[in-house]
């Protein structure tokens, strides 16, 4: 069973393109590429990873899909695609070529409209996934969970993955009522969980690994253990913590669990959704 990074980022930073990344995030304002990845991965015993889209443009899949080729350890790439365009499915046929291209990703989380999923024309382009064979990563904060419940309610036969565990508010310690809704949304079997990003979402400088306990009780009890997926959000966790530091957390909450459990975890739920080689 391969042992898969499901979430993680490339990029040449570019201030004005990646704004997102503000003064306070002044350690990740500089490159990463995978050259930088590669040996951490390989400490840590990974055979792989999946990165996932940063920038909203047709240049990006250029861009990670290069990286990819050159780089045997990337296994897969989430992309992106302008959902509300009329050609979608033209688009989808052209990239379909791209073998390690293993579906897509809209960052919904900072949409003015917090409902934008549902919009009739932006599901017209969601619904041609599908039949290519490709996911989609849904990245959105706590208060867009009761649209994703009718979202993927949509559409049972296409592969959905939470990325960040919808970015629960860890550092004010509320829980409720995101916890319902991921329960709710979790009734859904063609959605599974990244459990990635955990840090971000913490006190950056004072978190502990007991923060975080709560929120993963409730991810693994409502997902079970077929769907939920390892995923370190480097560089991104940089902020909070080092790579070692945020695979620690989640190494030492599933060490109780059976040998067959971390290993799908750390891999083999990755393997199987994203259809990696």
């Amino acid at each position: 069973m391969l042992k898969i990074d499901a979430h993680q980022h490339f990029w040449y930073f570019n201030p004005v393109r990646d704004s997102w990344i503000n003064e306070e995030m002044v350690v990740i304002q500089r490159d990463f590429l995978p050259a930088e990845l590669q040996p951490i991965l390989e400490a840590h015993g990974f055979d792989g990873c999946v990165t996932v889209q940063s920038d909203q443009s047709e240049e990006e899949n250029k861009f990670q899909l290069a990286n990819a080729e050159q780089h045997e350890f990337i296994k897969g790439v989430v992309g992106w695609v302008n959902f509300w365009g009329d050609d979608v499915e033209e688009r989808l046929t052209e990239l379909s070529q791209f073998k390690k291209l293993k579906g897509f990703r809209y960052v919904l989380q900072s949409e003015v409209d917090r409902a934008v999923m549902l919009n009739p024309k932006f599901m017209q382009g969601i619904s041609k996934l599908n039949q290519f064979g490709y996911t989609y990563d849904i990245l959105v904060y706590p208060d867009q969970l009761p649209y994703i419940k009718e979202f993927v309610a949509t559409f049972p036969e296409q592969r959905f993955v939470i990325d960040h565990l919808a970015k629960p508010y860890i550092k004010d310690r509320n829980i409720t009522p995101w916890k319902q809704d991921m329960e709710a949304i979790a009734a859904f079997e063609n959605v599974s969980c990244k459990i990635s990003g955990l840090v971000t979402e913490a006190d950056w400088k004072q978190w502990k690994k007991e923060d975080f306990r709560p929120y993963l009780d409730t991810v693994v009890n409502a997902f079970g253990t077929n769907r939920i997926l390892y995923g370190s959000d480097w560089p991104v966790c940089l902020v909070a913590a080092t790579y070692a530091e945020t695979l620690g957390i989640v190494q030492e909450y599933f060490a109780a669990f059976s040998q067959h459990d971390q290993a799908l975890f750390f891999g083999g739920n990755a393997t199987a959704f994203y259809n990696l080689a």
